[in-house]
């Protein structure tokens, strides 16, 4: 308004970037944050290096992507960065970078080159003890360590960029600093980052859905995706896929369900893909929803609400796509850790989640009954109880489809009460 006055009151450097620390990143997720920004810079190999060395061990996290000037690094080490994001861009707040780093270590350089033919460095600093001192929001440029000259190194083949973690106080404390459980627990962390990023980024890693394929590796081991819906798999069951649409302003938007059956234990390809398969929660704990956001997968495990964990539905698992568009009704964190799905989502979700958890619930009853040690004469009865099973699954489905969840509910609690036996030849 005209004639208003006001008072810029910046806030204090050494308080805000302390509390910023705690924002809830573990090792493996704030990792996580720093490749989306590899994605977003368009690069096709991606790397991480956990480099242990007494009292001055280090992580370097680099890429081969368009690299940055002087002023882009500036702007990248700004607290919220003032920056536009595309649709559907892995990056949100201008946050990540800083708070992903300091919430494991004290301090953060950026090394970038941009220049294909000239191999001229970039080299700006963020030293939380240094702000701290100076209480200001100040950027150091052209430091040099052991770390910085490694990921000058790095870049002497090309543009990209290389983000160094040095003073790691929340990795390795002082009393750990140069003993052989720090050693230990550098390579602890580098089997978590593997398996956290094989998950998280398994579409750009396989180049699924006309994604660039992104090579990334852990201490020079290239990973492979990890597909938790186990789509090479003969016996995993794809139900077809739903579309909902959310609002979103003036216009709504898409969110995509895509349910799937994986296959029990003696139908996989062989036990080691059993075991692989059962993921970093193990069976019971890794059904549910997996959230993606722009095909970065967010979170994942659980049925956020929609149903609780049961051993009979542990093969039921479930994708749900958004677009960043869609960011603030999701409710996304700084971490890209978490979502909230919107209430009307969640009502239109509860068909099809039970529907797919039927199909799991009977899956699981016919390879168990399979188990059962049995003497021919209930060769017979054996297959009448897997028809019934059947039957019982394409009558939820279709009474999920077109009846009033409470009252279908409701129906479901007095036939069991009515028909015990019934329903347990059913499966319902």
């Amino acid at each position: 308004m005209p004639g208003t006055s006001y008072y810029d009151v910046p806030p204090s450097a050494a308080r805000l970037t302390g509390s910023l620390r705690d924002i809830g990143y573990d090792f493996q997720t704030a990792v996580a944050d720093l490749v989306d920004n590899s994605i977003a810079a368009g690069a096709h190999r991606i790397g991480v290096e956990l480099v242990f060395d007494p009292n001055a061990s280090y992580v370097l996290i680099w890429d081969d992507g368009a690299g940055m000037g002087p002023a882009g690094l500036l702007e990248a080490l700004r607290f919220g960065s003032r920056r536009a994001y595309a649709t559907n861009e892995l990056g949100r707040f201008g946050l990540g970078l800083k708070t992903g780093t300091f919430s494991q270590c004290r301090r953060l350089t950026a090394v970038s080159r941009q220049a294909r033919h000239q191999a001229r460095y970039h080299v700006r600093t963020l030293d939380l003890d240094y702000i701290e001192r100076r209480d200001s929001w100040s950027v150091l440029a052209d430091e040099q360590s052991d770390a910085i000259e490694e990921a000058v190194r790095i870049l002497q083949d090309g543009p990209g960029t290389v983000i160094v973690w040095e003073k790691l106080d929340r990795v390795l404390p002082d009393r750990y600093a140069e003993s052989g459980w720090g050693r230990r627990r550098l390579n602890m962390l580098a089997k978590k980052t593997a398996d956290h990023l094989g998950l998280v980024f398994h579409r750009f890693i396989a180049g699924e859905r006309e994604i660039e394929p992104v090579a990334i590796s852990v201490n020079g081991e290239k990973l492979a995706a990890w597909d938790p819906f186990a789509r090479d798999e003969e016996h995993t069951e794809t139900v077809p896929e739903e579309i909902f649409e959310v609002e979103n302003g003036d216009e709504p938007s898409e969110v995509v369900f895509r349910g799937y059956v994986l296959p029990p234990r003696d139908q996989f390809s062989s036990q080691e893909a059993f075991e692989r398969l059962s993921g970093p929660l193990k069976w019971n704990r890794q059904q549910g929803l997996y959230v993606y956001r722009a095909n970065r997968l967010v979170q994942y495990g659980g049925w956020s609400g929609l149903r609780g964990i049961d051993e009979h539905t542990k093969l039921a698992r479930a994708s749900i796509d958004f677009d960043t568009e869609l960011d603030e009704t999701f409710q996304i964190n700084v971490a890209k850790m978490s979502v909230v799905l919107p209430p009307t989502l969640r009502n239109m979700l509860e068909r099809p989640v039970h529907d797919l958890c039927a199909r799991a619930d009977s899956a699981y009853r016919r390879a168990a009954s399979a188990a059962e040690p049995r003497r021919p004469s209930a060769a017979k009865a054996s297959a009448d109880g897997v028809a019934l099973l059947e039957i019982g699954v394409a009558l939820k489905a279709a009474m999920y489809e077109n009846t009033d969840l409470p009252g279908f509910r409701k129906a479901l609690d007095t036939f069991r009460r009515r028909h015990p036996e019934v329903s347990a030849a059913l499966g319902i």
